[in-house]
């Protein structure tokens, strides 16, 4: 039996296993099982924490997709990480961990029974493409940000499954679809790889749109986003298109444990 817990960061959700005994088994197959939602725990990926050898480093986060791949870096499933570190006991409001992508530091903004809000800090960011009518960039994954109209009826599976095998990207790609509202509010979907279907949001996916919003509307320090599963804020520092001193902002709950 391997005790388990299950988080969600804005309705992106994730098993989240303690893994500082080396005694979880990472093994494809495996994973992919756990993550189905009729015959597993059901969720967008798996996350251990693991013990970090590095002086100043709290843990190491290993992020794997539904498919049971191990993943580029998670905004969200790293802001989980953070909630879940805090409650075993490892660190108390502010923490530096390594991801995939490299060291990150985050702090604990606020916390009530088993939810808080968690701030990240992403990777910089300096080069952005032109990509068809939107834009790619990297944020410690790869994503496509379009603009569209209508966001809420529009069919993100569908697009977004197009443009996440196009041949113009290696590995694929994430594909985030946003509306910029009347009131200058940001919308966000996201149709994510490995999952292969659309989130309920998506950290880095929302720190893209983000900065690409930034960009074309020459905004300096800060951006407020909506998706489906929560609300983001996203803050950043600016030099024309590069950006960084990068932080996702957003809620995380922890909603039941288990075994395995």
């Amino acid at each position: 039996m391997h005790p388990f817990f299950k988080y969600h960061g804005a309705g992106n959700d994730f098993v989240m296993i303690d893994n500082r005994d080396n005694s979880f088994c990472t093994d494809e197959s495996y994973i992919h099982l756990l993550c189905n939602r009729r015959l597993g725990i059901g969720s967008n990926g798996l996350i251990t924490i693991n013990n970090s050898n590095e002086i100043g480093i709290d843990f190491q986060m290993q992020y794997f997709n539904a498919d049971g791949k191990e993943g580029s870096m998670c905004g969200n499933g790293g802001r989980c990480a953070v909630w879940f570190a805090h409650q075993l006991g490892m660190i108390k409001q502010n923490t530096t961990f390594r991801g995939i992508d490299g060291i990150h530091s985050a702090q604990i903004i606020s916390s009530q029974g088993k939810n808080a809000v968690i701030a990240l800090q992403m990777i910089d960011v300096e080069n952005i493409t032109p990509y068809q009518q939107g834009y790619f960039l990297n944020t410690g994954s790869p994503h496509v940000v379009m603009f569209v109209e209508d966001v809420i009826n529009y069919d993100v599976i569908f697009h977004g499954n197009k443009i996440r095998y196009d041949n113009f990207f290696t590995n694929g790609t994430n594909v985030n679809f946003v509306q910029i509202n009347k009131d200058n509010s940001v919308f966000v979907r996201t149709f994510e790889r490995g999952v292969e279907d659309e989130t309920l949001s998506c950290g880095t996916g929302v720190t893209a749109s983000a900065l690409i919003v930034a960009m074309l509307k020459n905004i300096d320090n800060q951006i407020a986003l909506k998706t489906r599963g929560g609300d983001f804020i996203v803050r950043f520092s600016k030099n024309k298109n590069n950006f960084n001193s990068i932080f996702l902002q957003g809620p995380v709950c922890e909603v039941f444990e288990g075994k395995i």
